[in-house]
């Protein structure tokens, strides 16, 4: 039983694999790849490993760890910015290094300090040059650490995190952070670290090309290994494109690991919040206070349990577009570039891009992408309307706002609880934030319940004033004379309404009005 009594332990319909799918992907972003890099490179990893005949257990080990591989660099994000600026660039431009360590080395002095001027760049690249390159170093110990942690808290077992704790290790003795040699580093990682290498290649310049990248890293890559996907490679490569990756990764029979029940599926979501808000640390439980807030907001409305629910995981997932955005921005303590911002309004799109292809979790998109549109049509990324924004994105929208404000963000400190509540009714009175979520959103939080209700779907007091009047029948002149405005102005009131309730004739605006409880007493604040 769930905390509010109700069963949790019946089938979600939603597979693990969708969910990590969501986390390789969202992965993606924050790398500077592609979508379904990742993915791709987990089908090319399983495959090799089935041509390989390796058992069970580690073909398993191989698909799991390839997937979450990448995942643990998101946590490091914060301090990879603060050594080389542009975090995401950063690690894209890396794909693109050989083996040599001279090459690498070059590299991360050459990038210390980008975000830097002067004695600051200088600095920066001094403390690396001569310090031994530790503090680069505990980037890599994290991210093997924060990817064991989330392979474990979906339960995949010893192996696989075993695999990720080992990210970094490389047959030659080379490796961090014990130094294993050959047989000592598992294969399953191995594969993924292979993997991970050709998919671009081949992506970029076919599999022939995959042969040589191959053989440049042996030392990082076991040689026999090597050898023997050099073999195989155009055998395991054949088709590999003839279905999506989403479809191929997805479509993997993973032993014991299938649909999940919906508080197993409640679980992994918070696990996919928890990945968003490692992005910075001024997000950390973010989205899972915004999700808590909107579920006590939804409570308030007495919307259904289904919806809670749909409500409750859109919040989760809200932010997962936030790793496409480097932390240049998202750590900057002063006001944004007008650049800066528009890749700030990208994040929502990423979301939207990232759940569209999640296979059952695509139902949560129109809500999570749409936590930042507003009723007044004013905010992104499509710039919709009350009438085609859900309510469950309204609630979303108010619920995000207001938490938002209650924490620390590098460019401002908390705002106190009375003046983010004043701050999100002066929103409500505005247009922009939906005036019932607010009214929702405060009361949930504990702040005393306004005695006249808010009108729906971010109307104005004015607006429905006319609404009133329109739905009762009242001519564009008759609104004019009886509000003693002009009657451009209350025809533009009309035009608003009815963009803002998504009606098209005086009717629909009546069947508006009526099932939202503006006739025949509607009281309106002064």
């Amino acid at each position: 039983m769930g905390e509010d009594g109700r069963d949790r332990s019946t089938s979600s319909g939603v597979r693990l694999a969708e969910v990590v799918g969501s986390i390789a992907m969202a992965t993606d972003l924050g790398l500077g790849m592609p979508l379904e890099h990742v993915l791709r490179a987990c089908v090319i990893a399983t495959r090799f490993a089935e041509a390989l005949e390796l058992p069970d257990e580690d073909v398993d080990a191989t698909y799991w760890s390839t997937l979450f591989f990448g995942a643990g660099c998101i946590g490091t994000s914060f301090e990879l910015s603060a050594m080389f600026g542009d975090d995401i660039s950063f690690r894209r431009d890396a794909f693109e290094l050989g083996e040599s360590k001279v090459e690498r080395l070059r590299y991360v002095v050459g990038r210390a300090g980008s975000n830097k001027t002067g004695f600051g760049k200088w600095w920066a690249k001094a403390s690396l040059a001569f310090g031994g390159l530790s503090s680069f170093m505990q980037t890599f110990l994290a991210h093997c650490a924060v990817s064991a942690h989330m392979a474990e808290r979906v339960g995949l077992g010893e192996r696989v995190v075993a695999c990720l704790l080992q990210s970094f290790e490389q047959p030659n003795g080379k490796g961090i952070p014990l130094g294993l040699k050959g047989d000592e580093v598992l294969l399953p990682i191995q594969i993924a670290n292979l993997a991970n290498l050709v998919e671009i290649t081949d992506r970029e310049q076919g599999w022939e090309a995959s042969l040589s990248v191959a053989r440049e890293n042996v030392g990082y890559l076991d040689a026999e290994l090597v050898e023997r996907w050099c073999g195989m490679a155009s055998r395991v490569l054949d088709g590999v494109d003839a279905e999506s990756s989403w479809d191929g990764v997805v479509g993997h029979r993973s032993p014991g690991r299938d649909v999940l029940t919906q508080a197993e599926l409640d679980k992994a979501l918070e696990l996919l919040a928890d990945f968003a808000d490692l992005k910075a640390p001024s997000f950390t439980g973010h989205s899972r206070a915004v999700a808590s807030l909107a579920v006590a907001a939804g409570r308030q409305i007495g919307l259904p349990d289904a919806d809670l629910d749909t409500l409750r995981r859109s919040a989760l997932l809200h932010d997962i577009g936030r790793l496409g955005v480097p932390n240049t921005i998202w750590d900057k303590p002063g006001p944004l570039t007008a650049a800066e911002a528009e890749r700030v309004r990208l994040h929502a799109y990423y979301t939207d891009r990232v759940l569209h292809r999640s296979g059952k979790l695509t139902l949560l998109a129109s809500v999570a992408s749409a936590d930042h549109e507003r009723v007044d049509g004013s905010g992104y990324p499509k710039g919709v309307t009350a009438a085609a924004s859900p309510l469950l994105a309204r609630i979303l929208a108010a619920a995000d706002c207001y938490h938002a404000m209650l924490e620390d963000r590098p460019h401002r400190a908390a705002l106190g609880r009375a003046t983010a509540a004043g701050e999100l009714r002066d929103a409500a009175r505005a247009g922009t934030l939906d005036a019932a979520a607010v009214d929702a959103v405060l009361t949930a939080d504990g702040h005393r319940a306004r005695k006249k209700p808010a009108a729906p779907a971010g109307l104005t007091v004015r607006e429905v004033e006319v609404l009133v009047l329109a739905a009762r029948g009242r001519t564009t002149k008759a609104i004019a004379s009886e509000l003693g405005i002009a009657h451009k102005t209350a025809g533009n009131h009309i035009e608003r309404i009815y963009e803002k309730t998504g009606s098209r004739s005086r009717a629909e605006a009546a069947m508006f009005a009526m099932r939202s409880g503006l006739l025949p007493d509607w009281e309106t604040d002064p």
